[in-house]
């Protein structure tokens, strides 16, 4: 056992408000490093944080109110500050979560007297007005960290911010992973009454947030190339006009599934014959519900964008990589693993044994809390 530390985490949502898979990753990393003397406390906003402070298993969590969250960053008040610069007070070491712009102003104007790290989730993509009037506080910020995590050789290799002279020999590579015990065991087989479709028949699943990264597009087109029902589970944004194209396209085997409790999504992982992972731009940045798949033994069909979802789900290893946007491609990959069963079967084992090697909650608790010790001076 490790000298016990208290690492403040932060970042700008966090459970119970609605989850995503950056959640799920501060979770992990939360819940695997108090296996190796880390306790936890997760700094977050919530546009309803009452109570401000809730205990979980993994940490507690201290919310101050969101007051508006323009392109999806979350802005809080003064109280944010206080409750910041108290919880920095109290810790060992700050782990910021990037991109959430809110809390560089944070790290500015508190300026905590503790060891700052950073996981680096994604490049900013989408918002090039914004990130360039962000790019000056952004830098400031990183080059004030200790170290800075990619999750894979991938994005640390073409992220054109973790490749920065400036920064680059700060950067450290920690895939993220699932703790097997934190994870539900109870398995909800109503969801297959509930969106009418019979579990034993093959199908194809699709979770996560219906965001505009995720090539949800993709699979809608490729949809009616492929002679299995297509499950994607989630709800968010993009939601109203994927179901429009949809219907469009007549791809009725389609289903949509709303948001699924964790119950459900097990019974859904369990019985899938793969999980599709279509995302096209470079905010996908690992795809945790990789990791997820693989766990089940599930083989994955995704898409090479140049980030860690081909670090988790390798090519002709744990299932299948094709080009972004290609619904032809897309459909073929999917044809392959519904008409070979044993090929899926094999891709599915080594799916599992890949994330026993590289995704367990043992490697990534010991990787972060290693971290930690090193960047407080401890180790």
């Amino acid at each position: 056992m490790i000298k016990t530390l208290q690492a403040l985490q932060v970042y700008r949502t966090y459970f119970p408000d609605p989850p995503g898979g950056l959640q799920e990753a501060i979770r992990q990393i939360a819940y695997s490093t108090s296996n190796f003397g880390v306790r936890s406390t997760i700094f977050t906003l919530s546009p309803n944080p009452y109570p401000n402070v809730l205990s979980r298993p993994e940490a507690e969590v201290i919310r101050a109110r969101s007051w508006a969250a323009p392109a999806s960053c979350d802005l809080g008040g003064i109280a944010a500050f206080r409750q910041f610069a108290r919880a920095c007070e109290e810790s060992d070491v700050v782990h910021y979560n990037f991109p959430w712009p809110f809390e560089d102003v944070l790290h500015a104007i508190v300026q905590p007297r503790i060891p700052a790290i950073m996981t680096y989730h994604s490049d900013v993509v989408r918002q090039k007005l914004l990130g360039a009037i962000y790019a000056p506080l952004m830098w400031r910020t990183l080059k004030s960290m200790r170290f800075i995590v990619a999750s894979s050789p991938a994005y640390a290799r073409t992220s054109p911010v973790l490749s920065h002279p400036s920064i680059r020999d700060k950067v450290r590579v920690i895939p993220f992973g699932i703790a097997e015990d934190s994870y539900s065991n109870k398995s909800d087989i109503g969801i297959f009454d509930r969106i009418k479709i019979n579990h034993a028949e093959p199908f194809f699943l699709f979770i996560g947030v219906l965001r505009y990264y995720k090539g949800l597009h993709t699979l809608v087109q490729a949809a009616r190339r492929v002679g299995a029902k297509i499950v994607i589970a989630g709800s968010g944004p993009e939601e109203s006009k994927l179901k429009q194209l949809a219907h469009q396209a007549d791809a009725r085997n389609v289903i949509f599934a709303g948001q699924i409790s964790d119950a459900e999504k097990v019974a859904l992982l369990q019985s899938c014959r793969a999980l599709v992972l279509p995302s096209h731009l470079r905010s996908e940045a690992f795809g945790m519900v990789l990791v997820e798949a693989s766990m089940f033994g599930r083989p994955m069909v995704t898409c090479e964008i140049g980030t860690g979802t081909s670090f988790v789900n390798a090519h002709e290893e744990s299932g299948i990589v094709v080009p972004p946007e290609k619904p032809d491609m897309l459909a073929q990959a999917m044809i392959q693993l519904l008409n070979d069963s044993a090929l899926a079967e094999k891709l599915g084992l080594a799916a599992r044994a890949r994330y026993e090697r590289l995704f367990s909650g043992a490697a990534l608790g010991k990787a972060y809390a290693d971290l930690y010790l090193e960047a407080s001076g401890n180790l």
